[in-house]
């Protein structure tokens, strides 16, 4: 048998995989294209894949597991060609959960000790100290309580910072100490209509697409901040421009976009109430995420329970 190993990314990037997929699984043969024949097709048991173009794992009898390496698959998801049967599994990368951990902070304190007016005032040589709020007085909202979600939850508590985390449906918040728990559609106003920050780490899903529209930006508290590290299908870019051009939202902090690279012409750039990272706030690293591919491998072929996998109609 083989393993695929395909993605929308440069090549080095998938040498780097597959170096250390190699050195972690020394004798296992690998393809790195879709196979043609019909026979090399029959040979592929499972595919490591980072967004590989639709069609590409069609027509293989014998596979058993298509593992992403991304934490999002909502791209996969899209693909009317993924085999249905086909057991799915996510990446939750230890590293990458770090990265995303000190990125949130990184924002929210930036929000918190106004920082991002400070670098403005720097440019147009201004001398004027903000207010220093303490953490406690400054009251966050982590929209989506999975992952990644839960431990910036965690980090921010841990900072010191009035914490609450909001998700669709329940979740135990017993590995949450010191944040305030929320779910369902009916708390979300008045938990937006408190919170200073608001983070954005849902899965896009259907219901989760254009989450930020007019309506629920104007549910936020005026002058409040938002991050969003999630999907940018999941902002209304139009609506969200018009709330900060009214200082409604008085500084967007954003990863990613409805299209991506962000074109030059766009007003995200040039608008002073908007931060822009190059999704870039947390990355896969190879390095520790080959442990969670090998893991799922072996686990596949010991017949015991794939860790992280995907529930095709949650859409994560």
């Amino acid at each position: 048998m083989s393993l695929l190993l395909l993605g929308g990314w440069p090549e080095a990037e998938r040498d780097q995989w597959l170096d250390l997929l190699q050195a972690a699984l020394p004798g296992e043969s690998w393809l790195l294209q879709p196979p043609t024949a019909a026979t090399q097709a029959a040979e592929v048991e499972a595919a490591i894949v980072a967004n590989p173009a639709h069609g590409s794992l069609a027509g293989l009898p014998n596979l058993r597991l298509i593992q992403s390496v991304w934490a999002g698959v909502d791209k996969l998801l899209t693909d009317p060609t993924l085999p249905a049967d086909v057991p799915l599994a996510r990446m939750v990368d230890p590293a990458m959960n770090e990265a995303m951990v000190q990125t949130a902070l990184w924002a929210v304190l930036s929000l918190q000790r106004g920082f991002f007016t400070l670098q403005a005032q720097q440019r147009e040589r201004l001398w004027r100290p903000p207010a220093q709020p303490r953490a406690a007085d400054w009251r966050v909202l982590v929209l989506g309580q999975g992952e990644l979600g839960g431990r910036v939850a965690r980090a921010l508590a841990a900072q010191g910072y009035a914490l609450s985390a909001w998700s669709r449906r329940p979740v135990s918040t017993e590995r949450l100490p010191g944040v305030h728990g929320l779910h369902g559609e009916a708390v979300l106003p008045a938990a937006l209509a408190q919170a200073d920050t608001v983070i954005n780490l849902l899965p896009l899903t259907a219901a989760t697409a254009g989450f930020f529209n007019a309506g629920r930006l104007a549910q936020m508290k005026p002058g409040s901040g938002l991050v969003n590290l999630a999907r940018g299908a999941q902002v209304n870019e139009a609506d969200l421009l018009r709330a900060l051009d009214a200082g409604h939202v008085s500084h967007a902090v954003l990863d990613v976009f409805a299209v991506e690279p962000l074109p030059a012409e766009h007003r995200f750039w040039s608008h002073p109430r908007v931060t822009v990272l190059p999704h870039c706030a947390a990355q896969t690293d190879a390095r520790s995420a080959v442990a969670v591919v090998v893991a799922n491998l072996l686990a596949l072929r010991a017949g015991r329970p794939l860790q992280y996998p995907v529930d095709r109609q949650r859409g994560y």
